[in-house]
């Protein structure tokens, strides 16, 4: 569904005039969208300008791009390469344009710092220069609603007058900060008037930071997981609403009204929602599990930031935000009040949240899974029965039977006196043993059928038989595991597998630390007490312990890459 039509855009202004504007970063993910929208609704001569490649390439296959071919055809749209750290260039490309949209670059090296400064900081710099020196009426810049978030506390429904934070956890975040407050300050200077928008977590079609982290972590297997408690809601934006918002404001800021010049307006799309519904929305349209599984958030940015590091050459990369800064916009609530920009720009959403998850997932689908995904998270409730099987012992373990269950527990309480607390060796303890169940065996064969009246059962002597086909399949077992460690203390003694050898090493370690420091009988009571409280505890709360572990094996697995790769390799025998 559509909120608005094309013309609503036009109504603010005169659409019989034919205007220049410039769109830096025009082929960025939200530059695109405004310069589709600037030509579909026409009275637009559109140079777009932009750093990310000295030749404009184009899908034809893509409506936005065919849309565009069409008005490079015709001389609505114009291409050149501006790096906005040249103030030449961009005077170049500004001369007699009445507006300038700055939109957000898409190319940046995020490890670079300094080079992130220069084009964020000093680029708005020389922007507002080249419009100042080229009577640019009006500079639009597109912000973000990060710049208000710094990731200590929620923030709900909070408007224009909320305090930005001294302190911010990304650097990013601080350079947008400086470039928002530059242009701010820009207003009224030379005949420019200013303007900022704050689009709160924009997506869409050409999105290059969003949607591709949801697919990588669902690749990864860490898209199951939620950080923090779930619950925390947030507002996003569509691509084509955000440049909707800038055409209204280039629009207002026309009439040079002091309600909207030198200003900063929150857009959103006025359909707040909880985060986490909204990205499983957007994994299950392409193929992908939801997240089902909650997990602390410190523990969920550490690995994060593990996988990160270990993954650098691989599909799995965090650019734009740092893993930490990534878990507190994905946990804590982030709700705007957009009232201004409805006030004071005109502007309302164009498209709906439905419609612009659905076109974004069409948009998508070369990143949509292959396979089938497990759709019943019912199927994940049983695996403490598959773990223990179906007979008696899982039974007994998951306390499906009380009676029975106390009684085992009772009988190898017993045992463990017997073997470890009554001060007897090994040999001493199976001999009293033997000689116990003896003479009760034999006192129990030699009662009379009946005793009062109570009926006394014989014991069957095939009750101490074992059958053949269990004794081969027990040597069969014990055969195969002897076989398998066999094969690792070959490929041990050939020194080729540094990972394999750390697992031994690490694990020896710690079994001979435990054993100098605690008697043995400690770990058969601990052994004997989790044995019979573990499995009924995981089969309660199986989501919340599995996410435990699954973010614990990718911590280790990655901590684990990163020291074999500051190790030296074996040479080849």
């Amino acid at each position: 569904m559509v909120g608005t039509t094309a013309a609503d855009d036009v109504a603010c202004g005169d659409g019989n005039e034919t205007r220049t504007c410039v769109v830096l970063g025009g082929r960025g993910f939200l530059g695109r969208s405004l310069v589709t929208r600037l030509l579909r609704l026409g009275g637009w001569f559109v140079r777009i300008a932009d750093s990310s490649s000295h030749l404009l390439q184009l899908d034809r296959s893509a409506a936005s791009d065919s849309i565009l071919s069409s008005a490079l055809s015709s001389g609505r749209a114009s291409f050149c390469h501006v790096d906005v750290r040249d103030t030449s260039q961009i005077i170049k490309v500004t001369e007699g344009a009445g507006v300038v949209f700055y939109m957000e670059r898409t190319d940046l090296d995020t490890h670079d710092i300094y080079s992130c400064y220069k084009i964020i900081v000093q680029g708005v710099k020389n922007v507002i220069n080249a419009c100042q020196e080229c009577k640019v009426r009006r500079l639009i810049y597109n912000s973000s609603a990060d710049v208000v978030f710094d990731g200590s506390k929620d923030i709900l429904v909070g408007d224009e007058s909320f305090s930005c934070p001294g302190n911010f956890p990304d650097v990013l975040i601080d350079f947008n900060l400086q470039a928002e407050e530059l242009i701010r300050l820009a207003n009224n200077i030379d005949g420019l008037a200013t303007c900022v928008l704050r689009p709160s977590n924009a997506f869409g079609p050409g999105d290059t930071w969003f949607v591709p982290l949801l697919v990588n972590l669902a690749k990864s297997g860490l898209a199951k997981f939620i950080t923090g408690r779930g619950e925390n809601m947030c507002d996003f934006t569509y691509a084509e609403n955000v440049a909707h918002a800038h055409i209204c404001a280039a629009e207002t800021l026309d009439s040079r009204s002091v309600s909207v010049a030198g200003k900063a307006f929150f857009i959103t799309n006025l359909e707040p929602m909880m985060f986490w519904e909204f990205a499983s929305h957007i994994l299950e349209g392409l193929g992908y599990q939801r997240p089902f599984i909650k997990v602390p958030s410190w523990m969920f940015a550490y690995t994060l930031s593990l996988l990160q590091h270990t993954h650098e050459e691989s599909h799995f990369r965090i650019d734009k935000y740092s893993p930490h800064y990534i878990v507190q916009l994905a946990s804590r609530t982030r709700t705007f009040d957009c009232s201004a920009a409805q006030k004071h720009l005109g502007y309302s959403p164009v498209i709906y949240l439905e419609d612009g998850v659905r076109s974004t997932i069409a948009s998508f689908s070369h990143l949509a899974k292959d396979s089938s995904f497990m759709r019943d998270n019912c199927l994940n409730t049983i695996k403490a029965v598959k773990l223990l099987g179906s007979g008696i012992v899982a039974d007994v373990l998951l306390w499906r039977s009380a009676k029975r269950t106390l009684l085992c527990f009772l009988v190898l309480a017993f045992l463990f006196y017997w073997f470890f607390r009554c001060g007897r060796t090994f040999t001493s303890s199976v001999a009293k043993l033997l000689l116990l169940v003896t003479v009760v065996l034999y006192g129990y064969g030699n009662l009379s059928a009946n005793i009062g009246f109570f009926a006394v059962k014989r014991i069957s002597s095939s009750c101490f038989e074992i059958p053949e086909s269990t004794l081969k399949n027990s040597l069969r077992s014990v055969s195969y595991t002897w076989n398998r460690g066999a094969r690792h203390i070959k490929l041990l003694a050939k020194g080729e597998d540094w990972g394999k050898f750390f697992k031994v090493a690490i694990f020896l370690y710690i079994a001979k630390w435990m054993l100098e420091y605690y008697p043995l009988d400690v770990f058969v009571r601990i052994a004997l007490v989790v044995a019979f409280t573990a499995f009924i505890v995981y089969e309660q709360h199986e989501p919340v312990i599995d996410g435990l572990g699954w973010v614990l094996y990718y911590g280790i697995t990655a901590l684990e890459e990163l020291v074999r790769r500051s190790l030296p390799s074996f040479p080849r025998r």
